[in-house]
């Protein structure tokens, strides 16, 4: 036939508030990447024998249902147990889309000269971790309409990537994108370069930074460019289309700057800062990771 159909398994499996809604739009951006339209989704849900509750389930499926119904996704399917020796709910997700065969999305088809674009800002995702982790303390630092700006940003500007990927996929012929996850922007640009077998050179004077995301991460003493960032995507794109998907998104009101262009490989990783080139920072963890080890514990809403 004239599609592709496009499967995608990704779990969450730390206890968020949320795990439920988090499991639906993690495995949808990724489908969405692909230029693909998410429209089918399946959940195993495996559940800890001594801590579950007939609400927990309620909540989880409800929050499911939710996603989906506002992503135009099916729910399906799949399966429910308790499972002995868990001390969470564990959600393993299935996502099924499908794309015109023609306008596949595939990251190794990214090409040296190609434009990078970067849609919304950096560390959407970080930014609401670590607002409802650390709520009450921030709270008497910053007051509590910017905790709670920052704590909303799972849904403004949320993690979705969804509506970008497919604006950008229907503008222009886009050769590669990329959602941003665990380490940051500097981790998904470097990860957007090595799958092409390419290098990169980006401008952090581009990079957009939202007032939230810098407070919190001068605070902990974070760099942004490390922090979780799902809600943001990395569109490579030939330079003479560049403007075109700009425009496009811009239309509908999603922010998106160009913030630098993948190169030859022996070029390297690069970023351009206080006009002097530098190497990529590597973050060999993910810095909400390292805000919350530490202090000795773990998040309960650490990146899955």
């Amino acid at each position: 036939g004239p599609k592709y159909l496009v499967a995608k398994t990704d779990p969450n499996t730390y206890a968020t508030e949320r795990i439920g809604w988090y499991v639906v739009n993690i495995n949808a951006n990724d489908v969405a990447t692909l230029g693909a339209t998410p429209k089918w989704f399946l959940a195993t849900l495996f559940l800890p024998e001594d801590r579950s509750s007939e609400d927990m389930v309620r909540e989880i499926f409800a929050d499911m249902s939710r996603a989906a119904q506002e992503l135009g996704v099916a729910l399906c399917g799949g399966h429910t147990e308790v499972t002995a020796g868990l001390d969470r709910p564990i959600v393993v997700g299935q996502m099924l889309g499908e794309v015109e065969k023609d306008r596949l999305v595939l990251k190794t088809q990214a090409r040296p000269g190609d434009d990078i674009i970067l849609t919304k800002g950096i560390a959407i995702e970080g930014t609401a971790i670590i607002a409802r982790e650390k709520g009450p303390e921030l709270i008497k630092t910053f007051g509590q309409d910017m905790v709670k700006r920052a704590q909303n940003f799972l849904y403004e500007p949320g993690i979705s990537i969804i509506r970008e990927a497919l604006l950008a996929a229907g503008a222009a012929r886009v050769h590669a994108m990329h959602d941003l996850t665990e380490g940051g922007l500097a981790t998904g640009v470097l990860e957007m370069a090595q799958i092409a077998g390419l290098g990169v050179a980006i401008n952090k004077d581009r990079i957009r930074c939202y007032p939230e995301t810098e407070s919190l991460c001068s605070h902990y003493g974070l760099n942004p460019l490390g922090l979780i960032a799902s809600g943001s995507l990395l569109i490579a794109l030939d330079p003479k289309d560049t403007q075109k998907v700009l425009d496009a998104l811009r239309k509908e009101g999603i922010q998106a700057e160009a913030i630098g262009s993948l190169t030859e490989k022996k070029k390297g990783f690069k970023i351009l800062e206080d006009k002097e080139v530098k190497e990529l920072p590597f973050f060999q963890v993910d810095e909400i990771a390292r805000l919350f080890e530490a202090e000795g514990k773990k998040s309960s809403a650490l990146p899955r």
